[in-house]
């Protein structure tokens, strides 16, 4: 494949992967699908960290849109381009691990929840994770299946920030080759 047209498919794959991390990172603000809980400050410690908004999200959108141009016809298109998206890929890179080890975070050490009366993270610091025993799931009483809608987001922002973390690295070889061997578009298309 050639490396412009490369850059074009990373760029291309990378927007709805920001946007679903964004888009992921703002629904955690609101449990149980309720805003008083964001208004009370009854938020999982994770989602304040907003790996997928400003990791996940800004931090891979703005790359993206360079290595996506620099798959396009004229100046971008060039030696130059390439080269500067492997520094913008690298940034790519940073975020998307963010999001990640944030989005890990999250998972491992569960929602903030309702115990009783006191709020609370039940499952952190714990041997057994709350991800296998389903049965200690009681104890979070509110707001209304938290655990699922922790488990579901999280696990989103691992598994979109551990794929734009492969693009992003492969754009940054695929800029390497551009850079050392030019792209594959003829003189005559500038």
């Amino acid at each position: 494949m050639c490396t412009g047209k490369c850059s074009r498919f990373i760029g291309a794959s990378l927007y709805p992967l920001a946007l679903t991390s964004i888009i992921c990172n703002i629904l955690l603000f609101f449990p149980g699908w309720d805003v008083q809980y964001a208004k009370d400050g009854h938020i999982t410690e994770e989602v304040k960290y907003m790996g997928g908004l400003i990791g996940g999200g800004i931090m891979v959108l703005v790359p993206a849109i360079h290595i996506h141009l620099t798959g396009k016809q004229g100046c971008c298109a060039n030696r130059c381009g390439m080269f500067l998206s492997i520094a913008f890929a690298a940034v790519g890179v940073a975020g998307a691990l963010y999001s990640f080890a944030v989005a890990m975070s999250g998972l491992v050490n569960g929602p903030l929840c309702r115990v009783g009366l006191i709020w609370m993270t039940p499952f952190k610091d714990k041997e057994n994770s709350y991800l296998h025993n389903q049965n200690t799931w009681f104890l979070c009483t509110s707001p209304d299946n938290v655990i699922q809608f922790n488990i579901a987001l999280f696990s989103t922002l691992a598994a979109v920030g551990a794929v734009e973390t492969i693009l992003c690295s492969i754009q940054m070889i695929n800029g390497l080759f551009g850079c050392l061997c030019g792209t594959c578009k003829s003189k005559e298309t500038y």
